[in-house]
């Protein structure tokens, strides 16, 4: 019934109690007790006598059929959540019973969103895109190599098909628009069985961020809407499905390495020196772009150094 109501209330405009209780067929009462579940959501919500009830401001919640309207690639299973702890834990949750299907969960909120590096990725509801596909992979883990760089180039393709410019992507798989922050990645994958591996590939994209939802985010971000205002949240995520389903062809078919030009292209510091951090490191160099397994390639004084995919923070230095 909270769906019912979210969708009822997602103008943003005045509905009284009456009115609500009609369209759900249930009591004013029923009504109350379901605005009140608003709060634990953090959606903000407003009541004035004569009026009724109104959220702060209009939402475009997410609907499967839309969804599934931008699909060009088969899929088995969609779920659309109200919230969840995260999108990648609750496919992993499910992954044994779903061997060889893909399954894509999104959430309208997620209360503990996942990124690189252990932090923690700003889910609020109703404003962004919180999406993790399960699929089946054969091989061992270690096949994967330069996986996550073509999930990102998947997001880049999704975003330039939705008219967006400026893309660019930072290595091991970030996106980012006009130079700040757009959407992250995060893949976990599983030995499921011998010949094969389960991955849950995970992307956070921002669309829309209050200055709120912004204080909590330590580098500089950006929303698609900043740039296109107009843009639909599910179009958005079906594009993005419907690329990430490409992406998981694509690699099965013919790995990374096609797509090592494509990478260095679009790589934010491709032919920039940078600076390697880790808890235990620091190395300097110049971006020389990727290999075929989507290790880094960096020119040091003592020559090429190759950077394999970990607990990092690439910074530039310029």
């Amino acid at each position: 019934m909270l769906r019912q109501l979210l969708a009822l209330l997602a103008d943003g405009q005045f509905h009284s109690g009456d009115e609500l209780g009609q369209a759900l067929g249930v009591s004013r009462a029923a009504v109350w007790k379901q605005l009140k579940k608003l709060e634990d959501l953090d959606i903000p919500c407003s009541s004035v006598k004569g009026k009724g009830y109104r959220l702060q401001d209009a939402i475009e919640l997410l609907d499967e059929d839309e969804i599934q309207g931008c699909l060009s690639y088969p899929l088995d299973r969609m779920d659309v959540l109200l919230d969840t702890a995260s999108t990648n834990t609750y496919l992993f949750s499910q992954a044994s019973e779903h061997m060889g299907k893909r399954y894509v969960a999104l959430a309208e909120k997620q209360t503990g969103g996942r990124g690189r590096r252990g932090r923690t990725w700003v889910s609020p509801f109703g404003k962004n895109i919180y999406m993790s596909l399960l699929v089946t992979m054969p091989g061992q883990i270690a096949a994967l190599e330069g996986f996550s760089l073509l999930v990102a180039i998947a997001v880049e393709r999704a975003l330039v098909q939705l008219g967006i410019d400026k893309v660019g992507l930072k290595w091991p798989n970030d996106v980012y628009l006009d130079g700040r922050k757009l959407a992250g990645i995060l893949l976990e994958s599983s030995q499921s069985q011998p010949n094969y591996c389960q991955v849950v590939i995970g992307v956070g994209l921002n669309l829309s961020l209050s200055d709120s939802d912004a204080e909590k985010i330590e580098q500089p971000w950006a929303a698609l809407r900043q740039y296109c205002p107009d843009l639909s949240r599910n179009q958005v995520a079906g594009v993005l499905l419907n690329q990430l389903l490409w992406a998981v062809n694509e690699f099965q078919r013919d790995g990374f390495a096609p797509w090592i030009s494509y990478w260095a292209e679009r790589d934010i510091f491709y032919r920039r020196e940078v600076a390697l951090t880790s808890v235990n490191d620091r190395k300097q160099g110049v971006v020389k772009g990727v290999n075929r397994k989507g290790e880094l390639l960096l020119q040091t004084e003592r020559g090429i150094d190759v950077v394999v995919a970990g607990e990092l923070s690439v910074r530039s230095v310029d």
